[in-house]
């Protein structure tokens, strides 16, 4: 692909002598940069939601400062219409990868706010393309049901992908939030979409954090996310909880915090994703 063909405020002056598509998401297209200076990772959206890269590049930029052993991307270039980042050589996994990350990740979570919610006094951020509060907070438990849930609840059963039954069943268990959320812990810098596909392995098995959508956050939400689809070991679980021991029974809220994933993917891609989320409101208020 010609460089002439690529927005030309995200590549101006990097010296792009050619493009070529690479797996990027379904948000925006992507592409690996050529330049005299190595590759760079494009990501472009021409139609882009207000705000969707500055809240990613805001991200990138909090990881980046407190990433320990973990790597993230350097933010090269943020427009309204995309990002230029860092190039992540892909690499093998080596046989301390998942206990690294695990380790780098409880470090990370040791990175703490004064409130829950945005970075840097956004008012809302974004989970994939779903626009979502980030109010500053200091109730987590509110936070969460009333700024995170209901409003996706509402914004599924509207698009038709969540059963009307979700309504009344988060009615029943909002009084118990506090309970259903955990002991109390000060905010975490979270990656807040940590599926396997937005940790890369690169060079050496060293990991990588891409796509994120950070905030501050309780640090379970990283955990749920992690094991709603899979993709990372037992090691990393026992390297993270021995590095930042994990309160009793993060285990069983586990589901509890898949519930925004599992809506947006309703918002998004409908199917049984819708279901999976009134299940699990089921499951809270036997």
């Amino acid at each position: 692909m010609s460089a002439d063909d690529l927005p030309h405020e995200l590549i101006e002056g990097f010296g792009v002598r050619a493009a070529y598509p690479v797996s990027g998401g379904d948000i925006a297209r992507a592409y690996r940069l050529e330049t005299a200076d190595g590759p760079l990772f494009l990501k472009w959206r021409p139609e882009s939601t207000p705000d969707l890269f500055a809240r990613e590049a805001a991200g990138l930029r909090a990881l980046y400062a407190h990433r320990g052993d973990l790597g993230v991307p350097e933010v090269l270039r943020e427009t309204g219409v995309g990002l230029v980042l860092e190039w992540i050589e892909s690499g093998a996994p080596s046989p301390s990868t998942e206990s690294d990350f695990g380790i780098g990740l409880a470090r990370l979570h040791r990175t703490v706010g004064d409130r829950f919610g945005s970075l840097d006094g956004a008012l809302a951020g974004y989970l994939g393309s779903v626009e979502v509060d980030l109010k500053p907070t200091d109730d987590w438990a509110e936070f969460f049901v009333h700024r995170r849930v209901i409003p996706l609840i509402e914004r599924g059963i509207a698009l038709g992908v969540v059963s009307g039954e979700a309504r009344g069943l988060i009615e029943r268990l909002a009084p118990r939030a506090d309970e259903l959320c955990g002991p109390p812990e000060p905010p975490s810098l979270v990656h807040g979409d940590l599926w396997a596909g937005n940790r890369m392995v690169g060079v050496g098995g060293r990991s990588w954090l891409i796509d994120p959508a950070a905030h501050w956050a309780s640090r379970e939400i990283d955990l749920a996310m992690m094991t709603l689809f899979g993709g990372f070991g037992r090691k990393c679980f026992t390297a993270y909880d021995e590095e930042f021991p994990l309160a009793d029974g993060w285990r069983e809220r586990l589901r509890w915090y898949q519930l925004p994933p599992l809506l947006v993917h309703a918002i998004l891609f409908g199917g049984g994703y819708g279901r999976s989320a009134v299940d699990v409101l089921r499951h809270y208020a036997r």
